[in-house]
């Protein structure tokens, strides 16, 4: 059996993928974590992702100060909002799905190549460290490409270079320990054949990325060049993060308790359908020039058809099975805030990107909602993982409105956005060339300002509720 095909296989048939010898899964859409490496492997991928998240929500402060009206007077040009930004995306939007992706990817993969996943995890965390490190010693000019922004000197870009060694040493062992698949499987198959198609997503991503680098024009510089460089790469790694979402979305409501209308069997065709979408990919490479309007459309093209196919359906099945459901163990109430927010800014940033016009904050209004609708559905997954991991399951108060204020926060955060961009306020600027004119532009950014700082609270707080956890005395699993 090829790579590939092994890849989009759901069930395992050896001894890797036995149950803990107390599992304590919901029935429905769930994995069983393993106790042996594969677990302690998994929890250093999630140390990695808490450890992007307070680097990014560090310099997510200083990015919405220097976008709040009078505030931002104090830091003069936009550069320190451009340095600040670049290191903001790539550190929680980079970093941390792929964190996120290596720990369920450990979770779900055999033991096969566990030398490969611990350097993969290495070159992973020295590269974010060294990202993280640019700006203050030498970071270069802030490049705002879409996908990855970039500063244009030699610490960011080497520290690109080895996270993405490793993410790519990631995909190639989790391709190559991927379970094979069975002529039978039930809903933990379909989730293993989503999470092997993420990987899959990937590896597509990153035979764009160095496509791009092998053609691009040796005249191109700056952002043109880098533009060019992340935008077929870039996406196809949106089909990888919307098929974790789904998979999210299913597992957590399963473990709240809902019963979905939606069959194995269904819930896999969606999967492969999204899955095909992305080998339209290769095709834009083949087709057309990769400086043509004709590649760039047909990329964006792919992602919001494919994108949406499993979407849909997914949503409004996870919707449906969680409308009769009670209100469950405290255990449970921290899973439903992190799925119903996530959802439902998810929803909201589709919305808005319905009605994108010209080049103004519109446009990052509609990617916050979308990836932070992500983000809600990995923070919810983490909660539901800690005890399998080995620690302690968040219950309380703040564990359950910590996704509710964050989502609440970034939902008046793209609200600001949108209404100012109403207006023509450009995106991926700040201070005074913002050029803000009127009340209501003024009143606008203000909305996006308080939210943002809502959400940093809300973001902060999802890092205090782990830490929490996990300072408690560890679950031991076994006899």
């Amino acid at each position: 059996m090829s790579t590939l095909e092994s890849s989009l296989g759901a069930v395992p048939h050896d001894a890797d993928h036995a149950p803990p010898a107390r599992p304590t899964l919901a029935k429905g859409y769930a994995l069983a974590v393993p106790t042996d490496a594969r677990r302690l492997l998994a929890r250093g991928w999630l140390w990695l992702g808490l450890a992007a998240l307070i680097g990014s929500g560090l310099f997510s402060v200083l990015l919405v100060l220097a976008r709040t009206p009078g505030v931002n007077r104090l830091f003069g040009s936009a550069d320190f909002f451009r340095v600040a930004l670049v290191v903001h995306v790539d550190l929680s939007v980079l970093v941390w799905f792929f964190a996120l992706a290596g720990m369920l990817w450990s979770i779900h993969c055999t033991r096969a190549g566990l030398r490969w996943a611990w350097a993969a995890l290495g070159l992973c965390a020295a590269g974010a460290l060294l990202m993280s490190l640019a700006p203050f010693i030498g970071s270069g000019e802030a490049v705002m490409a879409n996908y990855i922004p970039m500063l244009d000197g030699a610490p960011f870009i080497a520290g690109v270079l080895v996270f993405a060694a490793g993410v790519a040493l990631l995909v190639l062992r989790s391709l190559f320990a991927a379970p094979p698949i069975g002529v039978r499987f039930g809903d933990s198959g379909a989730l293993r054949f989503g999470l092997n198609a993420s990987v899959v997503a990937t590896a597509v991503a990153l035979l764009a990325f160095a496509w791009s680098y092998a053609v691009l024009p040796a005249s191109l510089d700056g952002k043109a060049y880098y533009e060019i460089l992340f935008w077929g790469g870039g996406h196809a790694l949106q089909f990888t993060w919307t098929l974790l979402m789904l998979v999210a979305w299913l597992w957590l409501a399963s473990a709240c308790g809902a019963r979905l209308p939606l069959s194995p069997r269904i819930t896999l065709g969606l999967f492969a359908l999204a899955l095909a979408s992305v080998f339209v990919t290769p095709y834009a490479y083949l087709a057309h020039d990769i400086t043509s309007v004709e590649h760039r459309n047909l990329h964006t093209w792919a992602m919001r058809f494919g994108g949406g196919l499993a979407i849909v359906p997914i949503g409004l099945a996870v919707a449906l099975g969680l409308r009769g459901v009670k209100r469950g163990s405290p255990e449970q109430a921290p899973l439903r805030a992190a799925l119903l927010a996530s959802m439902a800014l998810f929803a909201a940033g589709g919305l808005i990107g319905v009605f994108i016009a010209g080049s103004n904050v519109r446009i990052p209004a509609h990617y916050h909602g979308c990836i932070v609708g992500v983000t809600l559905a990995l923070m919810g997954l983490v909660y539901h993982l800690l005890p399998q991991l080995g620690w302690h399951a968040p219950r309380g108060r703040m564990a359950t409105w910590q996704p509710l204020l964050y989502g609440a926060g970034q939902l008046m955060h793209i609200l600001g956005l949108v209404w100012s961009g109403g207006y023509g306020v450009q995106r991926k600027v700040a201070g005074s060339d913002q050029v803000l004119r009127s009340g209501a532009e003024i009143a606008g950014m203000g909305l996006m300002g308080l939210g943002g700082l809502v959400a940093i609270v809300g973001g902060l707080l999802f890092v205090v509720v782990v830490l929490r956890a996990m300072r408690l005395p560890r679950v031991e699993f076994g006899a």
